[in-house]
This record gives structure tokens, sequence and C-alpha cells, in this order.
């Protein structure tokens, strides 16, 4: 993996934006894809790398796109790898659309150098992420077993010392939520032991955070939210907030406070809850992921981004794109050929 695309992966993990990871992992010549290529593909459509040429890349876009909404890898065979039994380039048992649990589509490459390339598309989605705010026990220990489940996991504790935590590198000393990523796919949940559950609240409240707890009793959390209520907070926010976080087993310690409370956010994962939307991740606002109009070329079917398209042709009062100079003459020469009767 080249430097610019190990550092776009890392950019867009931190900042919990999807992509999709596209490893070139066969190929027949004449191709300027090289096998085990790679390339970055965002939620937006946008590529940083090296995949191939200007046939190949906006139909890799556009299934990248597709694996994103779906979750799930996907093999994509552009031309033929194997014409004749000529043989081609690849990687073995992991060749020829055979990774395993990887759907596989096949498209028609048109393109005039006659290569073939054979593309395995890898999604990644931001994990699910807990922000906890306060310091106790039952504050370290979310974070520990938030980790430990594969989440991702900090803290607040405002104007705190990290070294008074198990875990000091997820310690934040500030109550800005501003300075993190929150999505729907985030909890924030306020464990401050009455220091500043209200503050810590409306600050929360005022994040697309798909879940909103409170650690509390039940009586201290109706005072907390009633105060809310005073201060001005709307009903419908109000209403967001889950009080007593976690599941319900009467009086416990605080490591099986966490546990409960990790408990009843693994189960609203499960249930599709805590799920961010694609493309949807930038501060704590949702940010729909931009649209690039595309077109089919009748030719080759290969998708062409008509912003981005060089070749065009007027056709009785109808626009056509292509993804290559070859295709647009072949359309010239007989249009009626590529035209649905």
């Amino acid at each position: 993996m080249t430097v610019d695309v190990l550092a776009e992966a890392l950019d867009l993990t931190r900042r919990r934006r999807p992509f999709v990871l596209a490893t070139v992992i066969g190929r027949r010549g004449p191709t300027s894809g090289r096998q085990g290529a790679k390339a970055i593909i965002d939620a937006g459509g946008i590529l940083c790398g090296w995949l191939g040429g200007a046939c190949a890349e906006p139909s890799v876009v556009r299934l990248a796109r597709e694996t994103l909404a779906t979750g799930e890898p996907m093999v994509v065979m552009l031309g033929d790898l194997d014409p004749a039994g000529a043989g081609s380039v690849s990687g073995g048992a992991g060749s020829a659309g055979t990774v395993a649990g990887a759907d596989t589509r096949r498209l028609a490459l048109a393109c005039d150098s006659d290569g073939a390339l054979e593309v395995y598309l890898e999604p990644h989605l931001p994990v699910p992420q807990v922000v906890v705010v306060g310091r106790s026990p039952a504050v370290d220990a979310l974070a520990e077993i938030a980790c430990a489940v594969g989440w991702s996991a900090l803290v607040i504790d405002d104007a705190g010392d990290p070294e008074t935590h198990t875990r000091p590198e997820l310690v934040r000393t500030k109550l800005d939520f501003d300075d993190l990523v929150v999505d729907a796919a985030t909890a924030v949940v306020v464990a401050t032991q009455g220091h500043y559950d209200d503050l810590a609240l409306a600050a929360a409240l005022r994040t697309c955070a798909g879940y909103v707890g409170l650690v509390a009793s039940r009586r201290r959390a109706a005072a907390v939210l009633e105060h809310l209520a005073d201060s001005g907070v709307a009903p419908d926010e109000l209403a967001r907030v889950n009080a007593p976080a976690g599941l319900d087993l009467g009086e416990v310690a605080h490591a099986e406070i966490a546990a409960s409370v990790m408990a009843d956010l693994v189960r609203r994962r499960a249930a599709g809850e805590l799920a961010a939307p694609v493309g949807a991740a930038e501060g704590s606002a949702a940010v729909p992921a931009p649209a690039r109009r595309e077109a089919v070329d009748p030719v080759c079917a290969m998708t062409v981004f008509v912003d981005d398209a060089r070749y065009h042709v007027v056709h009785d009062g109808a626009d056509y794109w292509f993804c290559s100079a070859g295709c647009r003459r072949k359309f010239l020469a007989a249009p009626r050929g590529f035209l649905p009767a």
C-alpha cells in the first residue's frame, strides 16, 4: 500500500468516515492496472490511488459505493481475464471471483487496450463508539469493556487528570463534543455522579449521537431531567435520554453497572440501532455524501462520470457519454446498433 493510500485510510478512519479499500487481485495485459495495486474510495466516490484506466474507474467507484450500503465485500471482474485460455496474471486461489464470502460482478470492458482487471472491494465502516463522561470506576470499566468488544471508546473528564484513569490515552479533559466526531453510531453515556450531569446531558443532546444515557438512580435521573426541562430543553430532546442507563440489575457494583450499560448498547446495536448512515460523520453533524452525475456508456455499458467525461455525443436530441474515444467512434459509426429498439 502506498504512503498516500495508507494516509488516506488512516485519516478517514480517524474522522469516522466510511471507505472502501480496492485491491487489484487479477489482471490480463495490456492494462495500466498492476497486481496488488490499491486505492481508497470514499462515500462520495472520490478515489485516492490507482487501479486502472478511465474505463474501469467509474464502474469500480459505483460498485464500491454499493458495498458501503450493504457492508459486504465484492469482487469486480472487468473484462475477460482468460479469453480462449490465454492465461492471466492473478492471485491464485483468491482470483477469478473465488474470494470467500464475496459477491462477484462481471462487467464487459470495451477499452481499446483489450486488457482485463479483477478488483476486490472491501468496505470499512466506522465501528460503534462509546463516549463516557465522568470520573469513577464505572466510567473506566465501561471504556474497557467497549474496547474489549471491538468498539471505539473515549472518556471525557472535564478539568480532570488523565493519569487518574486506567486508560489515560482515551481521556479528554474538556467537555466539548465539537472536538470529537460524534455520529449516529455513537453512544454518549453521562456518569458524573451528580457533579455536572445536567451540563453533560445538555451538551450531548446538541449532537447527533444515536444514544444518550445517564447513569443515575431513578430519583436523581428524574431530578436532572426536570432541571433540564426548567432550563428550556425541549421535551422531544429530553425523550432521547435513557435514564437510568443500562439494564435494570438493581443495586450492583461499578463494574456491573458498566457491564449492564454495555449489554444494553450491544442489544441496541444488534437490533439495528447505533448505525451511522454512509457519508454521515464529520464533526457532530450529518453530512450527506456528495452526488456525482453518472451515465452508462451505450457501447460497453460501463459507468461514466458525466462531469468528468471527455467524450460526448448528442444523437436525436439525447445526450450520450462514453468512457473512451473508441466507444464514441463505434457509436458514431452505427448508433442504432447500441440503442434500445
